[in-house]
């Protein structure tokens, strides 16, 4: 499916200022679309909306299906009266342009509750409606869901395969039983995503509204602590007491004499085959709900992945093995229609990913920070670009444009400056200039690169823990951005809204 031309912001909702520790769903969020609308920009670009475990990540989620409560503004529960203000007032963190997730979430939890009670309390009949409506919609993925974190909940958020094991198995009996003792906490779990979903899809539809289209990130692979392997584990590399048999991973490389060994069960292809893809299919067909288009991560993984014993303490003993990539898609596309999807197609691609990636018509994504360290046949130099792509100076696993000039080694330095023609000062507008002139039919940055931040600003280090994800800008950064330079480029690059976008 091709795209119109245009430009876009790259902005996870946790980075939107808060009083309350950490971005949510709420005003904030409708700020920020001010400002993509008032800059002609048309594409707001987030990343997983699922729920997080360790180390917040948005790609290790306890669900492929549901999203983050943690997003649920209380400023939006005030209006809708399940809670007081000055009960809110008590989660509130001085702001801070750090995301405290671990101080803000045991505030939230508690409000949450609070909201939650009120809402079963006095629930109007069109909210009642309402809500057995969301079920209804949400049949394949809720229940098993709700359940999943209330057991989670019940054994200390322990992985799945450590509970016992009747749980683990889903047996009969202690499903019953852990229905009947914990159905209070079901209805808990449940309010939280109705909660979520209707606030998304009200900031979505202002988002559309204005012009802008939202595009969604599903990651290819899901956490092995999750409500979907642990409800499918046909589907999944596990064995039968739920411990993982094959797992996920990269080959070594340049950049890792070991690898990558992400640890992520692997797909039962076969399996999902003999299912006609039905659990994908329903993942996209909720994908294609949220979002108006959607990024898939490591789409080479669909051709061929990288199959790793989970016994192993490194990927290098592992081996490529074909996956039926060409297969899903193509019934995905029959039950669902056109496919909105932009294909992660960094690394090593082969001829056969590139043509699974053209032959459905899916954008590559071209990142300017990786073209100078070559020559000129560089793919991620906008000369050499087709023009069904996505050009980025970066993304949430690059560091800033400013943090990469400063650490690129000097021959990198030299041949940006060379093909910018500039001194490298702004090397951040250099780029965000190369990627709105380029032919790519959509180009995307990160807020930070707008908002000409260094290295500190960075959203993620992969292969690093405990300072990722963190990242937050205040209400005066976006404020202090150069709107009228932003639009300038935006209008030279004839990447503005179109009279029947609008």
């Amino acid at each position: 499916m091709r795209f119109p031309r245009s430009c876009g912001t790259l902005l996870h909702p946790t980075s939107f200022p808060s009083r309350y520790g950490m971005g949510d769903l709420g005003g904030e969020g409708k700020e920020f679309i001010k400002f993509l609308q008032r800059t002609e920009q048309t594409i707001w670009q987030v990343l997983p909306l699922g729920p997080t475990g360790y180390g917040n990540s948005p790609y290790a989620s306890y669900s492929a299906f549901a999203g983050n409560h943690y997003l649920i503004s209380l400023d939006i529960l005030v209006e809708k009266k399940l809670l007081h203000t000055d009960e809110a007032k008590q989660a509130e963190l001085q702001v801070k342009p750090v995301a405290e997730y671990e101080k803000a979430y045991p505030l939230k939890e508690e409000l949450y509750k609070i909201a939650s009670s009120r809402f079963y309390e006095s629930v109007s009949k069109d909210d009642s409606n309402r809500l057995e409506a969301f079920k209804e919609s949400n049949k394949f993925w809720l229940d098993d869901y709700c359940l999943f974190m209330t057991c989670s909940k019940m054994n200390g958020k322990k992985p799945w395969n450590l509970w016992d094991q009747n749980l683990a198995q889903r047996k009969k009996g202690a499903m019953n039983k852990l229905r009947e003792e914990n159905s209070s906490e079901i209805e808990y779990q449940t309010w939280l995503q109705f909660e979520f979903f209707n606030q998304w899809y009200d900031l979505k539809k202002y988002a559309n509204d204005r012009g802008i289209r939202v595009i969604g990130d599903i990651p290819i692979f899901v956490d092995h602590n999750s409500a979907d392997v642990w409800s499918n584990p046909a589907y999944f590399a596990v064995d039968k007491q739920g411990n993982r048999e094959l797992v996920a991973g990269v080959p070594p490389d340049y950049f890792s004499e070991t690898g990558q060994l992400w640890g992520n069960p692997l797909y039962k292809w076969k399996a999902l085959k003999k299912d006609k893809f039905s659990w994908w299919v329903e993942r996209f067909k909720q994908m294609f709900e949220l979002y108006d288009a959607i990024r898939v991560d490591h789409f080479r993984g669909f051709d061929e992945y990288w199959e790793v014993s989970a016994s192993e303490k490194t990927a290098i003993k592992g081996k490529w093995v074909a996956a039926p990539g060409r297969e899903l898609f193509k019934t995905i596309k029959k039950e669902l229609g056109e496919l909105p999807i932009i294909a992660e197609d960094l690394g090593v691609m082969t001829p056969e990913v590139e043509k699974l990636r053209d032959d459905f018509e899916f954008p590559g994504m071209k990142i300017l920070q990786f073209a100078f360290d070559s020559d000129p046949t560089n793919a991620f130099l906008p000369h050499n670009y087709p023009q069904n792509c996505v050009t980025y100076t970066g993304t949430h696993d690059n560091d800033t444009t400013i943090g990469w000039y400063k650490s690129a080694p000097d021959h990198q330095k030299h041949m940006a400056r060379e093909y910018t023609r500039s001194d490298g000062s702004e090397i951040e507008w250099d780029l965000i200039r190369l990627g709105m002139l380029s032919v790519a039919d959509q180009a995307i940055f990160p807020l930070q690169d707008f908002m000409s931040l260094d290295t500190e600003h960075r959203m993620n280090l992969p292969g690093t823990v405990g300072k990722n994800w963190l990242w937050r800008y205040t209400s005066s950064m976006l404020h202090d951005v150069d709107e009228e330079r932003i639009k300038g480029l935006i209008e030279l690059g004839n990447r503005m809204m179109k009279p029947s976008e609008g």
